[in-house]
């Protein structure tokens, strides 16, 4: 069965973006080192403009085949005019504001997001990237397979939560560390299965 990963940028106090959504406060941090380990093992998430600039534009995917997007995520590229921003997979826009696609090769649907992921899960080919943002992670939480956190060595006070969902603890196995000169950090983490919730203390 396919999984869905959910791959992102957080600062140590557990914000992916902003409370503008905006993220450029990660941008010290991409080294040549670092940029150079997301392009070798996370190559399939780069957007797609990104993908040629780094002479991937013909490269196959390897690991991914399917995104997974909440308006908050897309409409960046889109006030850009990227209205196909990974083109290279299948990409889906869960939004109930958002009712008719920019265009055809993004799929815009309503459908609970549960429901959307367990149908792709059992559909064959690569893996699901979950892009974001916080509140389609949040909603999806119970069937996030593997979680890879890039954390960066910044706090910033508020702004776009890891996840944002009622209070239900969720436990995950730890799966792989790497860290870098820059301070950053990638975490790998895949859901622990029977294991019991943890609790407070």
């Amino acid at each position: 069965m396919r999984k869905l990963t959910y791959y992102v940028g957080a600062t140590l106090d557990g914000f992916i973006a902003a409370p503008d959504g905006a993220y450029g406060f990660f941008d010290p941090f991409l080294t040549d080192d670092f940029v150079a380990f997301m392009v070798s093992e996370f190559g399939d998430t780069l957007p797609t403009p990104a993908r040629a600039a780094l002479g991937l534009a013909d490269a196959s995917t390897t690991r991914f085949d399917t995104v997974l997007m909440g308006r908050g995520s897309y409409e960046p590229g889109l006030a850009a005019g990227l209205t196909s921003p990974y083109a290279h997979l299948r990409q889906i826009v869960v939004s109930r504001s958002l009712t008719t696609s920019p265009d055809p090769a993004v799929e815009v649907t309503a459908a609970d997001p549960l429901d959307l992921v367990r149908r792709l899960k059992r559909e064959e080919g690569l893996g699901i990237y979950l892009c974001g943002g916080g509140d389609l992670a949040g909603q999806l939480l119970p069937e996030i397979d593997e979680l890879i956190v890039k954390l960066y060595p910044v706090a910033v006070g508020s702004g776009v939560p890891l996840f944002r969902a009622d209070f239900s603890p969720r436990t995950f196995a730890p799966a792989g560390t790497r860290a870098f000169p820059n301070g950053a950090v990638v975490l790998t983490y895949a859901k622990a299965s029977g294991a019991p919730a943890p609790t407070a203390g």
